[in-house]
């Protein structure tokens, strides 16, 4: 060492900026030197300077990575990649109590005994070294720096009450991983950094800590080793690790070293234990305090005058003791235990013929294991590179490049990523050795791009894994205490800094199923704070919205748009429903009431509309007496009554009640009193919501498909909800009310006791076949006989009538209700009638007038007279009370009231005072006989009383 050349000794804590003064004082000379621990951290440090003298000056070499300008001034390393042979004015030493390491040691104790700067030698480390330094260099002058601020106990955490900005240590890669996922759950992710990590995906990780988007890293104790980051809290999740032979507990000073990473320059920090982990002793935590920790008293050391004579020559130089008390010498290393392995081969042992072999043979021995595979593979693999420079001085470049290319590959987990980038760094290493393969520049730019491409696929894994990034944003927020932008896109998917977080159903909140619990807490926190904000502005153009945004459901639902906000409930009586507002609690009982007053006038509304009749008649104060105990019942029913409930009612009304009952639209039908205008789609259905939830129904039934004459009669549905529906069951269907009024009126003019044929117009009210038509007669009392007999040929008279006032056109009469057609019937309506065949000649009122067609050629009459006759198929229907009806009901029949006849319908009129009784005839007697729908003789003093022009005739008849 020269004379004018100095050896300083900067001793002291974690966080001292010892770093920092080693790379201002390297700076302040022309060239210069500085060896680091790890790699990472070379790369760090060469950032820095690059960035303050620019790249054409600063190299980086370490063992897989060589970056050297022409006009290199400073080199910045690890400590086994110096190059001690430059004579540069600087050279220093950073974390220089490694020489104590059982791994590395003797490199660090090498550094220490013979680098120097030809002006200035720098040793960064732990005051441990003061005893050793001073008796190893001479001359040395030490710095002692106190650390910038204080480091303080803080005891055993649980990972859930972890402080942000902790750093939690693992030491081992399944520790790190199982820690990282529970933060990921808990905290929203975290960064994950350890040795083995390549400086792309570290510096990848680390930003995502350093920016904030994760607020907790996960690391080994690698991050004990001059890694500056924003640390507040070091949580050890353990004190034992395992150091490649066995386990042991971490000393004082090895813990200080990674708890010192808490606390940047002037912020305190603390440090503790989390999971399983112990309590540290309280000596322990002293002695970190205070960071007065036991002396080193020997540096592992191993011989660097080595002897290449031989293999064994070579071995044993390796091997050589020391006689010096502050050294010891260091346990078989790596590289070592690779020499005899490789020496013990034949194959190899034979072909070291001089020193030159040996040094080759040590230099392929140093190539690390960076696979961590056993050593016999990792041997094999070193024989096969030997064998290449041996025989031919350089390494096949085809060998090379399949070796590569087969772990280009960015598919994978996180392990097979890392196990990539494990193999990789062999080959980049290989690739920075001078001499070793042709086109050097070429295969160490292609092994760093192969590195890269992993790194960053690596980082991505690592990232997708262990980050939630939409819980980690919304966590930092929410610890800042900003307020949150929630946003609501027209798919109702909530927003909240461009995190998703759920969807906006109405006025409920659904968070992300994907959720796990923890992270549900988290989106639920986030949304109550975001959200309200949202549900305000909601309510408002919720209650301005005009009613055709609104809609029931038939289970009692109500819908705003496709989205439900509440549900019907029962109330005072069926026509006045509740409304329950589907709201969440967190956005206030003024938004729950201002949806709720909403829905409230909708359905109110609704009612009105849809039962205008009713709500009137129910107002009506004109009606009095009988009138308006029938308009009661009229609306208690919904519009909808069978004449046989109320027969004795209706029978007790005079004209008067009737025809004040008649212009609020109350039809006085044969079988039901109703009203048809509320037979249309919208009020039936209506009707069956608020009808079921009046019963307290749990199950409500739906309403049939609109313009159905008749539908499937099915046993398990009560009777009363096909009259809710507006239909009445008969045999095996149930026709509508109204189209069984019309089918009454038809009725009325035939002879039910001699017998008669069913009509077109019949067949076509109904929509059904011949035989479907029969099992209805059967349902409503009839008996029907079947025949057959030889078709006749159509005449106009017998063919159905489909002029504007036949009754065909006439069967739905109202625009929403009409009279199906055969291919809109599919599953639910019967097939449309056949045209029925006329009545026989002899039974026919009137014969046919059409002219007889010409007479067909001889050879077609011939053909006609030989062809079998066409027959048809006939009903003769015949009143039969005591019949029981056709189909599932298996009930009585009952001969139904007379009803409202149309004016001139035949045989319309009752017997004179008798307006509602039974006709003369056979039959039981009292209020229980059944009438008879046979046409009776025509007598003009015969009043109608239900015929609101009675009163009028009758006082005509009595002024004649």
């Amino acid at each position: 060492m020269r004379a004018q050349s100095r050896a300083v000794a900067v001793l002291g804590p974690t966080n001292t900026g010892k770093t920092h003064y080693a790379i201002e004082r390297m700076l302040a000379h022309r060239t210069g030197v500085i060896g680091l621990p790890l790699r990472l951290l070379a790369r760090e440090v060469y950032d820095r300077i690059r960035d303050l003298r620019g790249p054409d000056v600063v190299a980086l070499v370490t063992g897989e990575e060589r970056i050297v300008p022409d006009r290199t001034q400073y080199w910045v390393c690890t400590v086994e990649a110096m190059p001690l042979e430059i004579g540069a004015d600087f050279v220093a030493i950073d974390e220089i109590q490694l020489c104590n390491d059982p791994d590395r040691g003797h490199v660090f104790t090498d550094r220490l005994l013979h680098a120097r700067g030809l002006h200035e030698t720098l040793f960064m480390g732990s005051d441990t070294m003061r005893g050793a330094i001073a008796a190893l260099v001479p001359g040395v002058q030490f710095q002692r720096r106190e650390r910038m601020s204080t480091l303080g106990y803080a005891g055993s955490r649980k990972l859930s009450r972890m402080p942000a900005r902790s750093a939690i240590v693992g030491f081992s890669v399944e520790n790190v991983y199982a820690i990282a996922e529970l933060l990921r759950r808990q905290k929203g992710g975290c960064a994950v950094v350890m040795g083995a990590l390549s400086p792309r995906t570290r510096n990848a990780q680390v930003a995502l800590y350093q920016n904030g988007d994760v607020d907790y890293l996960v690391a080994t104790d690698a991050i004990g080793m001059g890694l500056n980051l924003d640390i507040k809290h070091v949580a050890f999740s353990a004190t034992r690790k395992f150091d490649g032979r066995r386990m042991r507990d971490l000393g004082a000073d090895e813990l200080a070293q990674i708890a010192g990473r808490a606390g940047r320059h002037m912020n305190a920090g603390t440090f503790g234990v989390t999971g399983e982990a112990r309590p540290m002793a309280e000596e322990t935590v002293e002695a970190i305090e205070s960071h007065r920790f036991v002396p080193v008293k020997k540096l592992q050391w191993r011989n660097t005058a080595l002897d290449f004579g031989s293999a064994a020559r070579l071995i044993a130089s390796l091997e050589a003791p020391t006689s010096d008390d502050w050294l010891t010498r260091v346990r078989e290393a790596e590289d070592l235990l690779a020499l005899k392995s490789l020496s013990d081969m034949p194959e190899i042992a034979d072909t070291l013929r001089d020193g030159r072999d040996v040094r080759l043979l040590w230099d392929v021995c140093r190539i690390p294991d960076f696979r961590g595979i056993s050593g016999g593979e990792h041997a094999g693999l070193l024989a096969r590179i030997f064998g290449f420079l041996r025989d031919s001085g350089r390494i096949p470049g085809d060998w090379f490049a399949r070796n590569v290319a087969r772990i280009d590959r960015i598919d994978g987990d996180i392990d097979a990523l890392s196990k990539r980038l494990a193999y990789v760094r062999t080959w980049t290493y290989v690739a920075q050795r001078r001499g070793w393969v042709d086109d050097e520049s070429h295969w160490r730019e292609a092994t760093r791009a192969v590195e890269d491409r992993l790194s960053d696929a690596l980082h991505a894994r690592l990232t997708q894994r262990f980050v939630d990034r939409r819980t980690s944003v919304l966590m930092r927020r929410l610890k800042q205490k900003e307020s949150l932008v929630a946003e609501v896109n027209d798919k109702g998917e909530v927003t909240v800094e461009d995190q998703l977080i759920g969807r906006l159903e109405g006025f409920r909140f659904r968070q992300d199923k994907t959720a796990s619990p923890d992270e549900a807490r988290t989106l639920r926190q986030a949304a109550q704070a975001a959200l309200l904000p949202q549900f305000h502005l909601r309510a408002d153009r919720f209650y301005n919205a005009p009613d055709t945004e609104f809609e029931f459901t038939e289970q009692g639902g109500l819908m705003w748009g496709t989205e439900a906000v509440g549900k019907l409930v029962s109330g005072a009586d069926a026509l006045r429903p509740q409304v329950e507002a589907f709201v969440d609690d967190e956005a206030g009982p003024d938004v729950a009431e201002k949806v709720r007053r909403r829905l409230q006038h909708f359905i109110d509304r609704k009612i009105n509309a849809l039962f205008e009749p009713l709500v009137a008649m129910s107002r009506d104060e004109a009606l009095t007496g009988l009138a308006r105990g029938f308009a009661f019942q009229m609306v208690e029913a919904m519009g909808v009554i069978p004449r046989e409930k109320v027969a004795q009612d209706v029978r007790a009304l005079d004209q008067d009640a009737r025809g004040s009952l008649r212009k609020h639209g109350v039809r006085f039908g044969q079988f039901t009193v109703f009203l048809p205008l509320l037979l249309k789609p919208a009020p039936t259905r209506l009707r069956l919501v608020l009808a079921s939830l009046h019963a307290g129904r749990d199950e409500f039934p739906e309403s049939p498909p609109p313009g159905l004459v008749t539908i499937p009669n099915l046993a398990e549905v009560p009777p009363e909800d096909y009259l809710l529906a507006g239909y009445r069951p008969s045999g095996e269907r149930a026709i509508r009310v109204d189209m069984l009024e019309r089918l009454a009126d038809l009725l009325r003019g035939q002879d039910s006791r001699g017998g008669f044929e069913a009509t077109a117009d019949m067949l076509s009210i109904t929509g059904l076949t011949l035989e479907q038509f029969a099992d209805l007669m059967a349902g409503l009392g009839y008996t029907a006989e079947r025949g057959e007999r030889v078709k006749t040929p159509a005449t106009p008279e017998g063919a159905a009538s489909t002029t504007p006032d036949s009754p065909a056109a006439e069967a739905a009469p109202e625009a929403e209700v009409e009279t199906p057609k055969a291919e809109a019937l599919t599953e639910v309506a019967p097939p449309q009638a056949a045209e029925p065949a006329p009545a026989p000649a002899a039974e026919s009122d009137a014969a046919p007038t059409d002219p007889q067609p010409e007479a067909a050629p001889d050879s077609a009459a011939d053909t006609t007279d030989e062809a079998a006759p066409e027959m048809e198929v006939f009903f003769t229907f015949r009143w039969a009370p005591r019949a029981r009806r056709g189909g599932p009901r298996d009930q009585r029949a009952k001969r139904p009231e007379r009803g409202d006849a149309p004016k001139g319908a035949k045989g319309g009129k009752p017997r004179k005072g008798k307006a509602d009784g039974p006709p003369r005839g056979k039959g039981p007697k009292g209020n229980d006989r059944p009438g008879s729908f046979s046409a009776g003789p025509k007598k003009s003093d015969r009043i109608d009383p239900d015929n609101p022009f009675a009163a009028a005739l009758m006082g005509l008849r009595d002024k004649t």
